[in-house]
């Protein structure tokens, strides 16, 4: 939940309801001082500090700057296209294209402002101490992670993903605090995938949470949380684009940060093997490795 959906469902005196609507309708006012915001709506100081409590914040400056980096968040990137609607009928092919690549780009973006260096150190720690790793997501968030499990299975880190639907509970229940987990959830509030959780915090496994900004259960819960984009509604729109697409990003982020840890090793370890067992032909130069020669493309047919 966005801190400004918080605000509106709490309950607040007349007095404090004063100084919610000056912010709301003013959010640059809090860069003012908490005196001068007291002053601007007749209130005193400490009111100020009740607001910010019963958000869940031990004062006013937690807050202040909670609230003011969610509203940066909201007013950057996708002004210029709508992640849930990024193209219209009556655009063109080409078109379609060009506007599918800016919400790509837009959503890249978007992303990578939400990712703190603590956090994501942290999830690097988790999976380089794992002894195994298991992602736990539904339906489109299992197959993305497909891709993450075979990068990391290749520099010899062990990573699974639930896919039995009904065996997640056990599987939870099976991993130890020497395995850490990563669960999937745009919302934060899939009950199977907060199930999990649970069984994973009961267990004291560590799990990293994928979700979306704002508060929500999962991140509760959580070990330590990287934030996907957050623009999409549930159902009225085209395609999960930028949630697809930003949860992809944060995985090839993850493997990215592992794999540099060791980064030597690991590109010589991925090399060798290679050399052992792939033995694709190529037609370009481009795709070439040392040694390798492109195959020729003769015409099949003779021109008339």
């Amino acid at each position: 939940m966005l801190i400004q959906e918080k605000i509106r469902q709490t309950s607040f005196s007349d007095a404090e309801q004063n100084v919610v609507a000056f912010i709301l309708k003013r959010p640059q006012s809090l860069n003012l001082t908490i005196k001068e915001v007291a002053e601007a709506t007749f209130v005193h100081p400490s009111t100020l500090i009740r607001i910010a409590k019963k958000l869940d914040f031990k004062g006013w400056v937690e807050f202040k700057n909670a609230f003011l980096k969610e509203q940066d968040y909201l007013t950057h990137h996708f002004q210029t296209v709508d992640a849930n609607l990024p193209f219209t009928p009556n655009d063109g092919l080409l078109r379609i294209a060009s506007k599918l690549a800016q919400l790509e780009q837009t959503t890249i973006s978007d992303t990578l402002s939400l990712i703190q260096h603590d956090t994501l150190k942290m999830a690097k720690d988790l999976l380089l101490k794992a002894r195994i790793t298991r992602i736990f997501g539904n339906n489109a968030n299992t197959l993305i992670a497909q891709d993450f499990a075979v990068k990391m299975n290749r520099i010899g880190k062990i990573v699974t993903t639930s896919q039995i639907q009904g065996e997640t509970a056990y599987e939870a229940y099976n991993l130890t605090k020497n395995d850490t987990a990563i669960l999937i959830s745009y919302t934060g509030e899939n009950s199977t995938i907060l199930q999990t959780a649970k069984i994973l915090a009961a267990q004291e496994v560590p799990f990293i949470a994928i979700t979306s900004i704002g508060d929500n259960s999962l991140m509760e819960i959580a070990t330590c949380t990287l934030q996907m984009t957050t623009r999409e509604r549930l159902y009225s729109k085209i395609g999960n684009f930028t949630t697809n697409l930003s949860i992809t990003y944060l995985l090839d982020v993850l493997y990215s940060v592992v794999f540099a840890e060791n980064y030597q090793q690991e590109l010589e370890h991925l090399i060798k093997i290679g050399q052992q067992i792939d033995h694709r032909k190529i037609s370009s130069t481009i795709m070439s490795e040392k040694n390798q020669v492109p195959v020729q493309i003769h015409d099949s047919f003779t021109p008339n």
